[in-house]
């Protein structure tokens, strides 16, 4: 079964898709959230409610996937160079536990304004 949820950052929404994770489905059943996001580089994180334990954890991740950062409990959404990437591509403080990805074009989510994010079901 598919799952999609909708990221609101400021005025501006994008659709993802969540994978087949464990961490995926912890944070299905906890929406919608609702977090005051931080920047690093391409990177937008915020605080969630919750503790998971590390899943698959990487520190590489594809621009436009979603991870969740166990130290920090953190939601992070992912759509380019961070400080510790070596390359174009992003890459995590640390290991992250990779649970979706964002539908269409993730360079869009580096033009959203705004640091208050919503995320929530899509039906």
């Amino acid at each position: 079964m598919t799952r999609r949820i909708r990221l609101t950052i400021g005025q501006t929404a994008f659709d993802a898709e969540l994978y087949d994770t464990r961490t995926a489905e912890a944070i299905w059943q906890a929406l919608p959230i609702d977090g005051q996001g931080a920047r690093w580089g391409q990177e937008l994180y915020f605080a969630i409610p919750f503790d998971l334990p590390a899943e698959d954890a990487r520190e590489d991740v594809a621009r436009g996937e979603l991870g969740y950062w166990p130290p920090g409990k953190a939601f992070c959404i992912f759509w380019g160079p961070t400080p510790a990437s070596t390359g174009p591509d992003p890459r995590a403080a640390s290991p992250v536990n990779v649970f979706g990805k964002v539908l269409g074009d993730p360079a869009a989510l580096g033009r959203a304004r705004g640091t208050r994010v919503r995320v929530e079901r899509l039906p």
